[in-house]
């Protein structure tokens, strides 16, 4: 495998366009179109989250029902959710736009949004959009680059992956671009990711491997513990690699699984690191559970842990504020048994052992915890399972941000 430059036109087949509807944001663009020149397999994962945005029904009942899908369209700034019936009917106005400009059926084309909650779109401006990107349509990495770019929020930068891989002695190369600043603690984040594949899969293995690479990838990511109403994944794969289907589990469909890893990991990592207000990636490892199950309750109540988070914006080593959180995380543990280190760029310092405080040096540990990313990394000494949760801190932005996001 190999990590390429480029997100959803790197894979063959694939183009984007983008474009300045003026949907909220003045002076940006923030519309963007993914298209695939032949009909694709489409899998998806959706919000957990019981209040669910029109184009999450949507796309819901597209990726279920649909035989192909060829296109995605989407805007920033209002995010088409509490908008009822006719919040539903302007995804497939937006579904019928994309199928007369481009040629395919309605129910191949996909829709999402993302931004301000309860606003009705503004629909002559979105399906002026629609068609204008229909016509500039391009395969380059510019054009994906830029549809990255659109499709941002609060988030201050593009976000994007790209890896090549070898299934049955054919090359086959796997994109992807998401957005995702705020509101984010999956079971699904606002939380948009596009993921883009040449590969030829069957659609049920496709939307096996993301059915469980997002459990360990994008629902391990915690910015500020809500759980949005649109959080999307999808992954579309058009089989222009040219390798023999993949229709069961094995040497390619492991090699797929770990392209299809390591782009959601990359892309997870960089939402967590551009958390709202955020100025340090935070990553909290946990090893020698007794079970999965615990390493990740133990991993993610840390990492979502508001105090934890704090304490890292202070570059404090506050580990009683850690122990705290794996103790209300409702995994079993001995806490006169755990081992909790702080790790960087600039070293690492060792805090308890046995659960109990070694002695340490407050200015390393401050030194280690001023990083722009930083880990704790706490043995359990229970088991052999581990896992891996990514988040940010907390700081006096993220409040700015949020109080001010409606006007």
């Amino acid at each position: 495998m190999e990590k390429l430059d480029g997100g959803v036109t790197a894979a063959s087949g694939f183009f984007a366009a983008s474009h300045a509807a003026g949907i909220k944001y003045q002076g940006r663009e923030d519309m963007a179109m993914i298209y695939s020149n032949v009909p694709c397999k489409a899998a998806g994962t959706f919000t957990r989250n019981i209040v669910k945005a029109a184009p999450v029904k949507w796309d819901q009942e597209i990726v279920a029902n649909s035989e192909a899908v060829q296109a995605v369209v989407i805007n920033a700034g209002i995010a088409n959710a509490c908008t009822g019936e006719e919040g539903y009917s302007y995804c497939r106005q937006t579904a019928e736009k994309a199928a007369e400009a481009l040629n395919i059926q309605a129910d191949a084309a996909l829709v999402a949004s993302t931004g301000v909650i309860g606003q009705q779109l503004p629909m002559d401006r979105l399906l002026s959009g629609v068609a204008a990107m229909s016509a500039k349509l391009k395969d380059t990495l510019t054009a994906g680059h830029e549809a990255a770019l659109a499709i941002m929020t609060t988030d201050t930068h593009k976000k994007e992956a790209a890896v090549s891989f070898e299934v049955n002695g054919v090359t086959a190369t796997l994109g992807g671009m998401c957005k995702g600043s705020g509101m984010i603690h999956p079971d699904m984040c606002t939380m948009l990711s596009f993921l883009t594949t040449d590969l030829a899969i069957s659609k049920e293995l496709l939307q096996e491997a993301l059915r469980e690479d997002v459990e360990e990838t994008y629902n391990m990511v915690s910015v500020d513990g809500d759980t949005s109403t649109n959080d999307t994944v999808l992954l579309l794969a058009n089989g222009e690699a040219g390798n023999p289907e993949i229709t069961e589990r094995g040497e390619a469909y492991a090699a797929f699984k770990e392209a299809l890893h390591s782009v959601n990991e990359t892309l997870a990592k960089q939402m967590a690191g551009d958390g709202e207000g955020a100025t340090a990636l935070f990553e909290v490892r946990v090893t020698g559970a007794k079970s999965r199950e615990d390493a990740r309750a133990v991993s993610k109540a840390v990492v979502s842990s508001s105090l934890t988070k704090a304490a890292v914006y202070g570059h404090d080593a506050n580990w009683g504020r850690v122990l705290c959180a794996m103790g209300y995380s409702g995994a079993q543990f001995d806490p006169e048994n755990v081992d909790l280190s702080f790790e960087s760029a600039a070293g690492a310092v060792q805090i308890l052992q046995n659960g109990k405080a070694l002695e340490y040096s407050e200015d390393e540990a401050t030194k280690i915890l001023s990083e722009p990313e930083v880990a704790a990394v706490i043995a359990l000494h229970m088991g052999t399972e581990e896992a891996v949760a990514w988040g940010c801190d907390l700081t006096h932005e993220y409040i700015n941000i949020n109080a001010d996001y409606r006007s």
